[in-house]
């Protein structure tokens, strides 16, 4: 088969794409012949030995693919060959095939296509535990959505209207926030032209925003984290902007506030019944025309680092996606 390999630890650019062996499945594991991976900010990360999991060398990334189950271990649940699923890879996904833990797996719904399932699992999953199992967002209250373009961005302000709340999407061009408001944000900030915190202020007279989505990190938390109101709720999603910032925690004390972390990977291995209602959600609303994931640009298998390239210098809107068969 054809993969997309890491041999050295390196910028997108050094993968290359070479012929190699096809894995074999373990006991608990499905083989997916993969038709579309997803593009993602930890695919920045793991090529460069900067991600929390490192996997030996050579390895292909992508953390989410979707595609036909061709093979099915002894204890790898009821999936069947032939079954159209989409699954959470860890890395792998840049590649022909990719042998995926049965529970990391899930069937595709009618109606999806294998480009959308691709790009569907890691932003929306992520999304939907933030703003619920995290945020406890609710309907009627105000939530802020930082880098509102990009994939899990975008993901949020689906959800958060979902969920009845007013979202307030933030990004850096007006390019970018018309994308947001077509996603269905009630109001826009464009932080390349005006400060966050005034703006947050202006929006919500004084009040601040009950819920903040933020997946960039860096001098944007410094300001949103300002522009939470009394018993707000910080979600510390990622850092795009490549900066961990620094919280002042007397500015928590006196708003009675709580920066909550978000960790989707970890919380569908530990509780993976609410990740399954997550998902059985999501697909409902899928269904109902509420969630249009918008996949902005397709590559092929062998153009795969440029996907991840794009994506690390937060050129991206929506999600990035390799087609592979």
């Amino acid at each position: 088969m054809k993969a997309l390999l890491c041999k050295a630890l390196g910028p997108a650019q050094d993968l290359v794409l070479e012929e190699v062996a096809s894995p074999s499945p373990k006991n608990n594991e499905i083989l997916l012949q993969v038709h579309a991976a997803g593009v993602n900010f930890p695919d920045t990360l793991i090529i460069e030995g900067k991600y929390q999991f490192q996997p030996p060398l050579p390895f292909s990334p992508g953390g989410e693919a979707a595609g036909v189950v061709a093979a099915v271990g002894e204890k790898a649940g009821a999936f069947k060959v032939g079954d159209r699923v989409m699954a959470l890879t860890g890395w792998g996904a840049f590649a022909e095939e990719v042998a995926v833990p049965h529970y990391n797996v899930l069937p595709i719904p009618a109606g999806m296509d294998f480009t959308t399932a691709a790009a569907f699992g890691m932003t929306y999953g992520t999304s939907m535990h933030a703003l619920t199992q995290r945020g406890q967002l609710k309907a009627g209250e105000t939530l802020l959505v930082l880098g509102a373009s990009g994939g899990v961005g975008l993901a949020a302000v689906e959800i958060g209207k979902a969920l009845g709340a007013r979202v307030i999407a933030a990004a850096s061009s007006s390019e970018k926030l018309a994308v947001a408001k077509a996603a269905g944000a009630d109001d826009l900030i464009d932080y390349g032209q005006a400060s966050l915190k005034d703006e947050i202020k202006r929006l919500t007279g004084g009040q601040g925003v009950d819920v903040i989505y933020d997946p960039v990190g860096g001098a944007l938390f410094d300001q949103a984290v300002r522009g939470l109101a009394w018993n707000g709720r910080l979600l510390v999603v990622g850092f795009a902007s490549g900066t961990i910032p620094q919280l002042p925690v007397n500015l928590a004390l006196l708003k009675g506030a709580a920066v909550i972390g978000v960790f989707w990977g970890a919380f569908a291995q530990r509780q993976p019944q609410d990740n399954a209602a997550n998902f059985r959600q999501l697909f409902a609303w899928h269904a109902e025309g509420k969630l249009k994931p918008l996949v902005s640009q397709t590559y092929p298998l062998a153009e795969g680092g440029a996907a991840i390239e794009q994506l690390g210098q937060r050129k991206a809107v929506g999600k990035l996606v390799v087609a592979i068969q």
